[in-house]
């Protein structure tokens, strides 16, 4: 019947909290009331409401399209609707100053629970107690609307995993595994806490400054309305709309390695902020992304440190009481609220630790674990797409839609006004500063801050650091 899905709650929880790669869910949420959620009922429901949109250029270049480098603007969804259909400029308000031709736009990272504070019971039209998560409904998850075009930068997300549901349109994911994080050449600048950024376009990828991306894997899949993919955690993930609109509804589950996640980003946050604070004040890098408010201080980091170094060591104890004591049932062990981004308030205490390591959390799995994964029709691996050179050199992946048989804390993105940012973050090396071979020409290189800052605050180096904090 209509009404039976292909997976319990308990069997969904397992495969969500126990695969390490990425999977489209599909039929499980056909009776949600979130399926309708189209921007003509959104527009109705916010009623003149406006939220804030990122504007991109549809023009590719060899350098990502980071958040600094974008304009801003507030709007409406029906002046949004107006303006990516086609209708006189009259009615598409602040979108009228861009060509829907050359520009996109995206209302990204919209906390439900924000936006419709005033219409609580919209909340329930989301329904991720079917996935095993009783009590997680919209108020814990977010709202991505996006016209053609619109795109993510290629990131990693610090803390837990992710569920994301398509509603309107489609989308192209391009997943890219943990083990490939050197290829995609990280950096953290610009900075923002929990999302580890690539200094490569990943959908233009210039091979000659970045030559080892050639040797990373892609897991490319088109998302289409009513499935619903797995991130795994520290998968990388660039994400583009490829349809004239399109609405997602994500929401970030809380994972134990979360604690230490957040003893690597106060490190980090504590580093990247006393060393690109004590740059001139003249310098004009807009290193901080428009979701950080200000570049905090030296003792509210060192209080955030703190904070997260006795909350990991206050999940370890629970997490040995845990497993002195006689399991529990499933049904007991209810994860806590959690949005992607805890960030550095100073008065914040993190969440019990409910999701058990020594059950679900191990990084590697064994062999027979992937064998008791239920692939097939419901659920589909998102695979390894093979790679191409082209004569120019970019990077071509094989985009087929692997899905063409199945078609059819407290708040962390912080927005405030700015002004239209454009610049480039990237440290670059000038054309005339390489010698023939490509390589940087060592009588004219100049290494800068954020070339520092790539190696200090690198990954590898941060994981490293913390564990030694933690001895």
């Amino acid at each position: 019947g209509e009404d039976v899905k292909p997976f319990t709650p308990e069997t969904a929880k397992e495969i969500v909290m126990s695969l390490q790669q990425p999977a489209v869910f599909c039929n499980m949420v056909g009776d949600w009331p979130a399926l309708h959620w189209n921007v003509k009922y959104l527009s109705a429901v916010l009623d003149g409401k406006t939220i804030e949109f990122r504007i991109g250029s549809k023009t590719m270049d060899l350098v990502p399209q980071f958040e600094t480098r974008c304009s801003y603007v507030k709007a409406t969804l029906e002046e949004f609707l107006a303006w990516s259909s086609g209708q006189p400029s009259c009615l598409s308000g602040p979108f009228s100053c861009f060509e829907y031709s050359k520009y996109w736009a995206y209302a990204d990272y919209k906390y439900i629970a924000r936006i419709f504070e005033d219409k609580a019971e919209i909340f329930q039209d989301i329904r991720w107690s079917d996935f095993g998560f009783p009590g997680r409904s919209g108020k814990e998850s977010t709202l991505w609307i996006g016209s053609e075009g619109a795109n993510t930068p290629c990131h990693l997300d610090s803390y837990g995993c992710n569920l994301v549901l398509q509603v309107q349109g489609r989308k192209k994911w391009h997943l890219f595994p943990p083990g490939d994080t050197s290829f995609l050449y990280p950096t953290r600048i610009p900075y923002e806490e929990s999302s580890v950024f690539s200094k490569v376009n990943v959908a233009k990828p210039d091979l000659k400054r970045f030559p080892e991306f050639k040797n990373t894997t892609a897991h490319v899949v088109t998302l289409s309305p009513g499935q619903v993919l797995l991130v795994p955690r520290h998968w990388w993930h660039y994400v583009e709309s490829i349809d004239p609109i399109t609405i997602s509804i994500n929401s970030w589950i809380e994972l134990d390695a979360d604690h230490e996640a957040r003893v690597e980003e106060a490190i980090t946050r504590t580093l990247v902020c006393a060393i690109k604070s004590a740059e001139s004040p003249g310098d004009e890098d807009i290193w901080l992304n428009p979701t950080e408010v200000e570049a905090t201080s030296h003792e509210i980091n060192l209080q955030y440190l703190n904070k997260a170094v006795s909350a990991y060591f206050k999940c370890q104890k629970a997490n040995v009481s845990e497993q002195t004591r006689p399991s529990s049932t499933e049904a007991e062990r209810v994860t806590s609220p959690s949005h992607k981004r805890r960030k550095k308030q100073v008065g914040w205490e993190p969440g019990g630790c409910k999701l058990l390591t020594h059950e679900f959390g191990s990084s590697t799995l064994k062999a027979e674990k992937f064998q008791k994964i239920p692939f097939g029709p419901h659920l589909i691996q998102v695979l390894p797409q093979p790679q191409e050179t082209s004569s120019t050199g970019a990077v071509k992946s094989d985009y087929r839609d692997l899905l063409h048989e199945n078609e059819g804390g407290h708040f962390g993105k912080l927005h405030c006004t700015r002004k239209q940012l454009a610049m480039s973050n990237d440290c670059e090396t000038p054309a005339n500063q390489m010698d023939s071979d490509g390589s940087p020409n060592a009588s004219q290189t100049a290494l800068s801050t954020n070339d520092l800052l790539d190696c200090l605050v690198n990954p590898h180096v941060i994981s490293l650091v913390a564990q030694l904090l933690l001895e």
